[in-house]
């Protein structure tokens, strides 16, 4: 038996893999038959951020090449419904510290529904999210008052926010700082500056987002796949494409309502235990709607999901 090396996804095409083990050596890899992730229906069962074991291969053409013959327990992942099957999910990356969101107000604006879903998404599989608004430069003093505004809404939720501008370089200093020491996803729309941040953060890694490799013709058949690239020693970053919708997947395990912070502090304190925070008498979360203990647009985003939910079950 060939020697087993432990290593972690760092690119993924969706049939090849690029691995580095922990020695720091690059391996083009496949996996060794079907895997199965916990009864999870997925079109993906290995993402970017996993940990592997690896059994190298005869070099071949110059490559190091591999088969994963084990996938490790993650400890978290995000997850997305499938773009090609409504009744399957994609993982697009695993055992993160944190999920970053860019987000912009103008060129493109991101909705105030997506950034909801995205936070929904990583209270669910207990990811730290923050919120990082691009294109400072863009924004007129009506703007700048705005996404105070939102900052206002979603800061004392535990949402930490940045404001930025990346072409400027503007609050890039911070922006490092936000990253420094963990493993961060950064996700959001196609055009809300991924790139030019990547870039500015790491040259070697924002070059590369524009770059078709080779490596990347073996098996390319989606807008979703995600590539991590390193910032500086402990420091890592995952680039997902550009995502135009978020569609919420598997999470039966609890309420919707508990993945709103604000909801979540007051559970116990509707008249019915099993209040959908619709129209029933004595709730909780209608009261404080009312008394704008919770955002109108945050509530809106509720009912949005809360639809979606029951049309998916």
């Amino acid at each position: 038996m060939s020697e087993q090396l432990r290593g972690r996804v760092i690119k993924s095409t969706g049939l090849w893999y690029e691995v580095e083990d922990e020695g720091g050596r690059r391996w083009t890899a496949r996996l060794r038959g079907k895997f199965k992730v916990k009864e999870l229906k997925v079109t993906n069962p290995l993402a970017v951020g996993d940990w592997v074991q690896l059994e190298p291969l005869a070099e071949a053409g110059g490559e190091e090449q591999a088969v994963i013959t084990e996938i490790e327990p993650r400890q978290n992942y995000l997850i997305r419904r499938s773009i090609h099957n409504k009744y399957k999910s994609h993982i697009l990356a695993a055992n993160l510290d944190q999920a970053v969101l860019i987000a912009t107000l103008a060129q493109p604006r991101t909705s105030l529904g997506f950034i909801d879903r995205f936070l929904v998404s990583a209270e669910a599989y207990r990811i730290p999210a923050c919120i990082v608004f691009n294109k400072k430069d863009l924004l007129k003093e009506k703007g700048k008052g705005y996404v105070q505004e939102l900052m206002d809404i979603y800061e004392p939720l535990g949402y930490p926010c940045l404001v930025i501008s990346a072409k400027e370089t503007e609050g890039l200093q911070a922006f490092g700082q936000l990253l420094e020491g963990k493993l961060s996803l950064l996700s959001g729309h196609s055009g809300v500056g991924k790139s030019t941040l990547l870039n500015a953060i790491s040259p070697e890694a924002g070059q590369k987002t524009a770059e078709i490799s080779s490596f990347a013709n073996k098996g390319t058949h989606t807008t979703t796949f995600a590539e991590m690239f390193k910032v500086r020693e402990g420091t890592w970053v995952i680039d997902t494409p550009g995502i135009k919708e978020l569609g919420l997947a598997d999470m039966d395990e609890d309420p919707l309502d508990h993945y709103f912070p604000e909801m979540r502090s007051l559970l116990g304190e509707c008249r019915f235990h099993n209040c959908s925070h619709t129209h029933e008498p004595g709730c909780a979360v209608l009261d404080a709607v009312e008394a704008g203990q919770i955002a109108p647009s945050r509530y809106t985003s509720y009912l949005g999901m809360l639809e979606e939910d029951e049309t998916h079950r």
